[in-house]
């Protein structure tokens, strides 16, 4: 009996272990897809990713219009 109490405490320990790294890893991976998909926008509209903005490199291929309009579609904000 004392075995099966046994395992059951390890099971327990566990599962909390799970629990509290699945708890600091997904506001880490969700800020890293979000800066993901701001980057991605900021490159698709001709824009550098500088400094977590979205800048215009005086290129000519610019368009902050096309930036926002990602970003938002994308679930985003352009702050």
């Amino acid at each position: 009996m004392k075995e099966a109490a046994g395992e059951a405490n390890l099971t327990v320990v566990a599962i909390i272990l799970i629990a509290v790294i699945v708890a600091v890893a997904t506001p880490l991976i969700s800020n890293l897809m979000k800066s993901s998909a701001s980057k991605s926008c900021c490159t698709d509209a001709g824009g550098v990713w500088v400094g977590g903005t979205c800048s215009d490199p005086q290129n000519g291929m610019y368009s902050e219009e096309a930036w926002k309009s990602c970003v938002t579609a994308a679930g985003q904000t352009t702050d």
